[in-house]
């Protein structure tokens, strides 16, 4: 079974030497637990539904980052007219995604040396951006800006202040990474993002921390 981990929540632990190293691994040898536990509910429709209202055209594309197996999220942002491109690291989640979702694109790759090019209006990094160190999140920002069209909207999960979690995954240590509240919304208006919703540990959605925002190009001013 998956523990999802807050790091508002979460008590002071001494991390191994590089923790985070763990997750690609423990993601590829348990593809099957994750998935089995992952489409047990669909609790993030209302978010969803938040980032699809935002998104421009008919047929917007939208890169799913660490998509697992595709389902729930990108399963919902296709039957919304979505043009998905998927990314993630554990090839027989991947696999299933190809075999589910045959007209999208399934990119095998790490999102810290993210090979994908061009430009999407919607990124989205739902329970998976919280897996890195404080010390990559930090240039993933810089990731989503060259990945932005015009107006994209990037929603991701994250903890609410800096500190670095260890859940439990099939029994195994899993780990979590957060910057502090301030932090992202520095990086996101650094980046050209304008917040427009911010929920930290959202009862109605797990209790996930939640960001959706919004480029305008530039350096952009985030509400509150």
């Amino acid at each position: 079974m998956l523990e999802r981990v807050t790091c508002s929540s979460f008590r002071s632990a001494v991390l191994p030497k590089s923790p985070a190293d763990n997750v690609i691994s423990l993601y590829r040898e348990h593809a099957a637990a994750f998935e089995k536990n992952r489409n047990h509910e669909f609790i993030e429709r209302t978010w969803l539904n938040r980032f699809l209202d935002l998104l421009p055209g008919s047929q917007p594309d939208v890169l799913d980052i660490g998509c697992g197996s595709g389902a729930p999220m990108a399963r919902y942002l296709i039957q919304n007219g979505c043009r998905v491109t998927g990314v993630d690291t554990s090839l027989p989640l991947l696999a299933r995604a190809r075999e589910s979702f045959l007209e999208q694109r399934w990119v095998a790759a790490d999102m810290r040396q993210m090979p994908v090019t061009g430009s999407f209006h919607g990124l989205l990094a739902w329970h998976s951006f919280f897996h890195l160190s404080p010390e990559d999140q930090r240039p993933m920002f810089a990731t989503f800006r060259r990945l932005a069209a015009p107006g994209a909207v990037l929603m991701f999960t994250s903890g609410t202040r800096l500190c670095g979690a260890i859940g439990q995954f099939e029994g195994k240590p899993l780990y979590h990474g957060s910057l502090d509240t301030s932090e992202y919304r520095e990086l996101l208006c650094a980046n050209g993002f304008a917040v427009v919703r911010h929920v930290d540990d959202d009862a109605t959605c797990g209790g996930a921390t939640v960001w959706l925002a919004k480029w305008g190009g530039g350096g952009a001013r985030s509400d509150i």
